[in-house]
This record gives C-alpha cells, structure tokens and sequence, in this order.
C-alpha cells in the first residue's frame, strides 16, 4: 500500500509546509504592489492620463475628467458670482430695486421679458431682464459698473489666463440636450463663460483687446436666445410671438437701448455724445423696414436710393452723414457690440465729426444714421 502512504505522507507535508508558503505569497504580493505603486506614482507624476477599462474591456482615458477639473480649477478663480450683476440672476426684481431703486424706464423685450434700464450715471450703465418678477439676465457696459468676477477694460489675456473657455459648450434640460459650438469669431469677440449655475458672456472690444461689456444670463434665456451655432436633442425654446402693437414696444425699447450704448461708447473715447434727431429717426425706420419687407440687406434701397436719397426725401440737411445697419442680432446690445467690431461701421460710429443721430428698429433690423449739422451746435 505504498501508494497508500505516499498519500498520507503528501498530505502530512502539506500540512507542515502551509504556514511557510502563505508567509512566502504574503511577501510576494506585497513586493508586487509596492512595485505596481511605484509605476503608478512615476505616471502621474510625469502628467501623462492613466487608462481605466471598463465592465466590457473598453479603454476608457481620464481626459475628460481631467478637463473637468481644470474648468473647476479656473472658475474658482473668478470669483463669488454671488457679487455684483452676476449676484442679481434668479433674484427677485423687488430685490434689485432695493439695491438700485427704480430704474429709469422699462423697455419690452422679444423674449418674454422686460429690460429695466439703469441709464441715470453713464459710467454705471446697466440693464436687468426681468421675467416673472425674477432676473434672468444682466447687462453692464458703464466703466464703473460691478460686473464681478470681470472688470470693464480688462485685457483679454487677463481673461483667458483666469477663466476656462470652451468653444462647445452642453446643456442638459428636462426639454432636451443642447451644444452651443462658439466660432473662432465668437472665441475672439464674445467667449462663453459657465459661472455658477448660469453664463457668463463677454463682449470683448478686438481693436483694444479688452472686455467691452459683460451679459450675464441663465441657462433658459440662453437657450431662448440661442446666440452661437446650436445643435439640439428635444423641444427648442422659442421666442414669444409678439402682436403688431407689442412688437412696436420691443422696436421703440431697442431703438432707445441703441441710442444710450452708442454715447456710452464714444465716451469711451472721449468723443463729444450725440443728440437725438427725430427726422433723422424717421428715415432709419424707414429704412430697417424696407429691409424687412424687401427681403434684403444694404445700403442701397431698390426702391427708395441710397443714404443721400433717403436722406434728402426725408428732408434732412447736414454737411456730413454716415450709417451702419445690422440684421438679425439678438438684440440691441448684440448689434452694438457687433458694429464696434467692424472696422468700417466702428468708424461711422466713433467719428467726431458726427453731432446727431438717428435710429430706426423694424423687428431684427436696425439703422443708425448719423449727421454732422450744418453748422456745429
């Protein structure tokens, strides 16, 4: 039976050889550890992404995440949104008018909201949108205006060496998913910022490389206004269909919005403000309709001439005149900032020798016409 008690004896030396192997194992997985520890500190320490797997085996990088956290890194370096204009959004307007007391007038928006204006010191001009007793939406362009985390005049690198900016930009609602692809043009004019729960987005001046003016919104007015190139999964958000008499009070509000930036912004500059022409008004309205209803864009009108003709039918006597139009903006404040990056509509617009203005709204199309008077007033 020595098969038999070779058994017994293999089982025998098993049992004393147990306690030696564990022992062995233990030391053995601890080096491999320690070994794979070490690896792992060398990876991260060289920056490069570690590689996770998976329930399927699919290699999955951590660059996102790692993105992420640098978003989260930079917006925590600007700031408590918490201050300033930025701090006003999903308050109740009762609250903003205890901070800054009534506002001048309230003019009607195509969004479903009403802009309170704020226009009694031109250095802290802002404008609040109020919707349902709440703001949704703040605009300041005034040099002393609070826009923290930003600062009116701040240069451009400042911006982009304290805040994250993405050219996509996802939102995900109970209506639907939404992305927002921002241009290089939108990148270099008017970047979007996530600050908090809501946006940030600014509307830097090209020709100075510094912020012009800062528009603060939450994600429903964003998506309302769709400002940059949208693609959608869901319901998209609309605007308001307006009657004929409230579209009226949206053109009268925007055409008055055009003619305070537009002084804010020659102050800027040191240039002399304009006075309102009300003829002068009368034949830009003219003129932003006859875009409309003609279905084009230009200087040239098929049916009523160009500048000097519309001019001279509208009775108007000047020794100098000029005229920017704009279409199709979301609202005053976008085609402001818009023709002040143009060369050639910055011109018209910053030009000292021009001493009034006009200012025609039909729907989305706009009209500034500008005169220099006969003789200087």
């Amino acid at each position: 039976m020595l098969l038999g008690r070779q058994f017994i004896h293999n089982i025998d030396s098993e049992r004393r050889r147990l306690p030696l192997q564990i022992l062995v194992r233990a030391i053995i997985l601890s080096v491999v550890l320690f070994i794979i520890g070490i690896f792992f500190n060398l990876v991260l320490e060289n920056g490069e992404n570690p590689i996770l797997f998976d329930e399927n085996g699919i290699k999955q990088k951590k660059q996102e995440e790692i993105q992420k956290n640098e978003a989260s890194d930079k917006n925590r370096m600007l700031g408590n949104p918490s201050e300033g204009l930025a701090g006003l959004i999903g308050k109740k307007a009762a609250h903003a008018e205890k901070l800054y007391g009534k506002p001048s007038r309230v003019d009607s928006s195509s969004y479903g909201y009403d802009w309170w204006i704020y226009n009694q010191d031109s250095r802290k001009y802002f404008q609040l949108a109020v919707d349902k007793g709440r703001i949704v939406s703040a605009y300041g362009i005034g040099k002393e205006v609070d826009v923290t985390p930003f600062k009116i005049g701040q240069t451009i690198d400042e911006i982009y060496s304290s805040a994250y900016v993405e050219t996509l930009v996802d939102i995900d609602t109970d209506t639907g998913s939404y992305r927002f692809e921002l241009s290089e043009e939108d990148m270099n004019m008017r970047p979007l910022i996530k600050l908090g729960s809501g946006y940030a987005q600014l509307y830097l001046d090209k020709f100075t490389g510094s912020v012009s003016s800062v528009r603060f919104l939450n994600e429903e007015t964003l998506l309302k206004q769709k400002p940059y190139e949208l693609t959608y999964r869901g319901e998209l958000l609309e605007e308001n269909p307006l009657s004929e008499d409230e579209w009226k009070k949206v053109e009268a509000g925007s055409r008055r919005q055009v003619f305070d930036i537009t002084n804010i912004m020659r102050q800027r500059f040191g240039l002399a403000e304009l006075k309102w022409d009300e003829k002068t008004s009368e034949v830009a309205f003219k003129h932003s309709n006859d875009m409309s209803e003609g279905r084009y864009f230009s200087h040239n009108s098929p049916t009523n001439g160009n500048l000097e003709d519309r001019l001279a039918k509208g009775g108007i006597s000047y020794r100098l005149a000029g005229e920017n139009i704009a279409a199709n903006y979301v609202d005053a404040i976008a085609a402001m900032e818009g023709w002040l990056n143009s060369k050639g509509h910055r011109e018209a617009l910053l030009n000292k020798e021009f001493t009034h203005v006009g200012v025609g709204v039909y729907r989305k199309y706009y009209t500034q016409n500008f005169i220099a008077s006969e003789k200087p007033s």
